[in-house]
């Protein structure tokens, strides 16, 4: 069921209009109270109640639509139609309305505990925000949108979290903490596909909570901490190999020190353990010859 637009009369126009009429119809029936006895005319008075009290039921066709809202109209149960016109509006008065928000929303669904790609436990949650764009559909398909989205956006969530390892331990893999911006897309376009029946849009969505479980936490922590140290050390690795590489470039060009293999390896040794220690280098002097 697709929404239709429903064009209705002015409210303002009708407000006026039904009130000169029953001011009328009210002095009428006050006159033809005072005839009655003279004229012996027993049905104008009654007439005049009756066109009163349709007057009166019109008013009730009266409703107010603010903005960014639609008023969903039905007769008898019948679909008929939605109001966005804002302002003061008349529609039949035998019309049943329900007032749907199409304002921009959010919320934030719990901190779901899922598990990850790799079967870790992680603690997940999100807020999502999203809009009403059909009335019909969300009114008529499902028996409450608000719920419906809570329901499917938490769904959706797990979902997500079993596609996506927490950390990505090798390249090229994509991961819920590495890939935030793609994985937030991802989550989007799911929830989206879950609610187009509801006739919901979903603006936008944000990771707002993304963590270990606590009975993992410190291993992972701990994990964490030794793969910073061994990329540290790689870092440090390659960079004390290139300026050896370049000592020893510079040395055989301006030919400072002839050097046989021996010493370029012992050499090479002491400058690696210079560079890459964790302390400083003692120097030790040498009295003798370079071979002695």
């Amino acid at each position: 069921m697709k929404e239709k637009e429903r064009r209705t009369a002015s409210g303002f126009v009708y407000l006026t209009l039904l009130a000169l009429i029953a001011i009328g119809l009210l002095a009428s029936f006050i006159i033809t109270l005072r005839q009655t006895a003279e004229t012996g005319n027993q049905w104008a008075a009654p007439l005049c109640a009756f066109l009163l009290a349709i007057d009166l039921l019109c008013l009730k066709g009266l409703f107010g639509v603010q903005p960014n809202q639609g008023v969903v109209l039905q007769l008898f149960g019948r679909y008929v139609g939605t109001e966005r016109t804002p302002g003061l509006r008349w529609a039949n008065p035998f019309y049943a309305k329900k007032y749907v928000s199409l304002r921009t929303r959010n919320f934030e669904t719990g901190q779901l505990k899922v598990n990850d790609h790799d079967g870790n436990p992680i603690e997940f949650a999100a807020i999502v925000v999203w809009a009403v764009i059909d009335t019909a559909e969300a009114i008529f398909q499902i028996d409450n949108y608000e719920n419906y989205i809570k329901v499917q956006s938490e769904a959706a969530l797990r979902n997500l979290a079993t596609s996506y390892p927490y950390d990505a331990h090798e390249d090229g893999v994509k991961s819920l903490r590495g890939n935030t911006a793609e994985v937030a897309a991802h989550l989007r376009d799911e929830v989206q596909e879950r609610l187009a029946v509801a006739g919901i849009e979903i603006k936008d969505v944000r990771i707002s909570h993304l963590a270990y479980a606590p009975e993992i936490a410190a291993s992972m922590l701990q994990r964490q901490q030794a793969g910073a140290i061994v990329a540290a050390r790689t870092r440090i690795v390659e960079g004390a190999v290139g300026m050896v590489e370049m000592a020893l470039t510079r040395l055989a060009e301006k030919q400072t020190v002839s050097l046989d293999e021996e010493r370029k390896a012992a050499m090479v040794s002491n400058l690696l353990v210079v560079l890459c220690g964790e302390r400083a280098a003692q120097p030790v002097l040498n009295t003798g010859t370079m071979y002695h």
